[in-house]
């Protein structure tokens, strides 16, 4: 029978999760097309990981319905399961045996035969830059290296979605960057990738649609660069330091200056940074500012605020 692939490949209506009395998921409805990386970004604790826990099968679902691949989740969890991958937050690789041993140890978990490993395992590690460590143990690899046989172990069975969660945190650039390339390959391949992640520029170059959850319900859904149109300014004037006296009463009569100060900084969203610029020109040797366009950050603080959250 011929895979329908104008279908969703993954469809939730009224998801939701409680914990005693405490609904941690409330009611959300997302479809993710095939082939795209598709982003879930929120505070602590807003739902997040508890929505990935359900799509993993983890986490028994309390109410309303999710579809993987066609297949009803839970019935239907260990088919799912054997068609996905996961990088997880934390790096979970057995210290006890070598960079390929890791791979092939888990392969036999989805019953791939050796035949099929031997030549999967070389071709994974040259993807992801590791073939000259396959016997190295894994205490030997740096951090950089263990993310990257995180994901090539996700991919050990070819999965069909690959869900990675915060795959780059607390990672060099040169390292977020390479893993940025892998992703962007798989995308090329016709995977589908499911992110969480807390760097919003990762998000806005990796995802083609996300959503923003805050307490357990979806503030925005879409395209990141057709949400921050939507949501957001387009300009952004960043001000930081002591102000002269009369500064922000005069910012704050322009007809398009939003302000909002935060500790020593003030923020002016805008979408004519040149009238914002003009009136502070004869001051212009005393203030530190920044002129920068908009962006998914920005986005995420005003849907979410900026307080600080556990």
């Amino acid at each position: 029978m011929a895979k329908d692939t104008s279908a969703p490949l993954i469809q939730a209506r009224n998801l939701t999760k409680r914990f005693d009395e405490a609904e941690v998921v409330r009611g959300i409805d997302f479809a993710i097309p095939r082939g795209v990386c598709f982003g879930f970004l929120g505070p602590n604790g807003a739902g997040k990981t508890t929505t990935l826990r359900m799509l993993m099968g983890i986490s028994p679902i309390s109410a309303g319905e999710l579809s993987i691949f066609g297949l009803r989740m839970p019935e239907a969890g260990r088919e799912i399961r054997a068609r996905m991958g996961v990088v997880p937050q934390i790096d979970n690789l057995d210290p006890d045996f070598t960079v390929a041993e890791n791979l092939r140890i888990y392969g036999s978990y989805f019953g791939l035969a050796a035949s099929i490993l031997d030549q999967r395992i070389p071709d994974l590690l040259a993807f992801v830059e590791l073939k000259e460590k396959a016997d190295v143990r894994i205490g030997k690899l740096s951090g950089g290296m263990l993310r990257r046989l995180t994901i090539a172990r996700a991919l050990v069975n070819d999965p069909e979605l690959i869900v990675l969660d915060e795959p780059t945190t607390g990672l060099d650039p040169q390292v977020r960057h390479a893993i940025w390339g892998r992703m962007r390959e798989l995308l090329r391949r016709g995977k589908t990738l499911l992110l969480t992640t807390h760097y919003m520029d990762e998000a806005e170059r990796l995802c083609d649609r996300l959503v923003i959850l805050d307490h357990g319900r979806i503030l925005a859904d879409g395209a990141p660069s057709e949400l921050i149109q939507r949501h957001i300014e387009t300009e952004v004037v960043e001000f930081r330091g002591d102000l002269p006296e009369g500064l922000i009463p005069r910012l704050e009569q322009l007809p398009d200056c939003r302000l909002e100060p935060v500790g020593d900084m003030l923020y002016c969203y805008t979408r004519d940074a040149r009238a914002v610029i003009d009136g502070i020109s004869d001051e212009r040797q005393e203030i530190t500012f920044l002129h920068r366009r908009g962006n998914l950050e920005d986005l995420f603080l005003k849907l979410t605020g900026r307080e600080l959250r556990n």
